[in-house]
């Protein structure tokens, strides 16, 4: 069976030639097989989404604007992990009162994975939370969270979406394709 591996290569020079608001564009030469190689890529703090089904099956999905693809996708809450201390766990519960005022009554991982592997190194915990109910918080929506839409969704319906690429954010997709065949 496949099995990605990890992989040590000496990094001789590294810079950070962007900084940006979240994330970094970095430039590393590393040694690989006798050559030097060097390769610039986004410097990510990683994220987290949340898969939140009800006991009816239904997925909650999000509608938010997306503006580097100039589009509204429909995806999970998520967000970033970029508060000091704070576990993958803990983001996800964070994200999941912020974004859906919902809070889970059982919490697992779902999911990891890496987004674009040949330009940065972001990688995102997919969690599975069940057992929900509603949450009130004190947090303003700002940006394009501003007018964020939230919907349940059939996960069958949602797996047809995913299908007909209707669906393209990557964390919702690999979340309904790992939903669906958990429950075949």
């Amino acid at each position: 069976m496949p099995k990605d591996e990890p992989a040590d290569f000496s990094v001789t020079a590294r810079q950070t030639v962007f900084e940006g608001r979240v994330w970094n564009v970095v430039s590393e030469t590393f040694d690989y097989n006798g050559q030097s190689l060097t390769r610039d890529f986004v410097a990510h703090t990683g994220a987290v989404a949340v898969a939140a089904l009800n006991e009816a099956g239904e997925l909650f999905m999000i509608r938010q604007y997306r503006h580097p693809v100039r589009k509204y996708l429909w995806e999970l809450p998520a967000g970033l992990t970029d508060m000091a201390g704070e576990s993958n766990l803990d983001a996800a519960k964070r994200e999941l009162a912020e974004e859906a005022g919902l809070q889970a009554e059982h919490w697992q991982s779902l999911q990891t994975f890496h987004t674009t592997p040949g330009g940065n190194d972001e990688s995102i915990e997919i969690f599975l939370a069940t057992g929900l109910s509603a949450v009130e918080i004190d947090f303003v929506r700002e940006g394009e969270e501003s007018d964020m839409q939230g919907r349940w969704v059939a996960l069958d319906e949602a797996l047809l979406s995913v299908q007909d690429s209707d669906i393209q954010n990557p964390a919702a997709v690999v979340a309904i394709l790992a939903l669906a065949h958990r429950v075949k």
